[in-house]
């Protein structure tokens, strides 16, 4: 079995969607049917229970994916760890993110590299449909995400920067031209949904207005490629992070600032489990170089 055809089955056991695993892998939706397919063929059973409603895997194929997930991550692990000492380094952490805004990091990633000279930090995107699973499945080691993080499992570490909420909307949207908007002000709007867990999404995108009306729920997004896509269209609005404002400046895309969002925190979470030295060291120098100024 070809190396790809295994990221594709345990993607698409991730995600239980083809579109969604194809846009992961930035491969067609057909390539991924095909190499399912190909791989149920020679184990000889069907690996996933799919229709036009759900996709799911079948007891063989959760089996294949308990069995495989650990052989697939020692792969990655070795060639890792190859390339790195090709490289002349021993180390690599894995620093997930939910948005593009790594060189806002620049001060705490300089001085973690000069601290620990042998460790590389790899920037992977994370959704935000589940952004903690990352974590659990060995996919990331830490985790830059805004506050609460009520995880039991998950160590949170200081507070790295905080920064305002502003509204995303389309240009030609009603609301583009204003100075700013309140949260009351959704009650109007189809606002997008898709992140998880729900006290993690409420602190950013309320289900209720300061008043109590409902927030009406428009289509899910579980990156920013989607999020810019729905809203753009004028579909749905959504509150982002101010650093979107200067990181997916677009001509169709406007940003308000919401006058009653409290301050968003982002910090550092990783699991309590898998703590190691590279990690306490990158939450040790965030400690010291916080807040930063975005």
């Amino acid at each position: 079995m070809e190396i790809r055809d295994i990221e594709i089955f345990l993607t698409l056991a991730q995600e239980l969607h083809f579109g969604r695993t194809a846009e992961r892998l930035h491969v067609s939706p057909a390539r991924v049917s095909q190499a399912i397919k190909k791989q149920e063929r020679r184990i000889g059973g069907a690996l996933f229970d799919r229709s036009s409603h759900h996709v799911r895997l079948t007891p063989l194929g959760r089996q294949f994916y308990d069995d495989l997930l650990p052989v697939h991550r020692g792969l990655q692990q070795s060639l890792e760890r190859a390339t790195l000492a090709a490289k002349k380094k021993t180390e690599v952490l894995r620093l997930g993110m939910l948005s593009s805004n790594s060189e806002d990091l620049r001060p705490v990633l300089t001085a973690f590299a000069s601290r620990r000279p042998g460790c590389t930090v790899q920037i992977r995107a994370v959704g935000y449909n589940d952004p903690f699973s990352a974590l659990r499945r060995g996919s990331v080691d830490v985790l830059l995400a805004w506050l609460p993080i009520r995880e039991p499992d998950l160590t949170v570490g200081p507070v790295l920067y905080t920064e305002p909420v502003v509204l995303c909307v389309s240009s030609t949207h009603r609301l583009a031209a204003r100075d700013s908007v309140s949260y009351e002000d959704l009650a109007d709007e189809a606002v997008l949904t898709g992140a998880a867990p729900d006290y993690w999404r409420e602190a950013l995108i309320p289900s209720h207005t300061p008043g109590g009306r409902p927030i009406p729920e428009g289509p899910p997004a579980i990156d920013g490629s989607q999020l810019l896509a729905i809203v753009a269209s004028g579909e749905a609005v959504c509150p982002a992070h101010a650093h979107a404002s200067r990181y997916y400046a677009r001509p169709d895309i406007a940003y308000i600032p919401i006058r009653d969002a409290p301050l968003s925190r982002w910090t550092l979470c990783w699991r309590t489990s898998s703590e190691t030295g590279p990690i306490r060291e990158l939450a040790e120098v965030a400690g010291e170089l916080s807040p930063l100024t975005l």
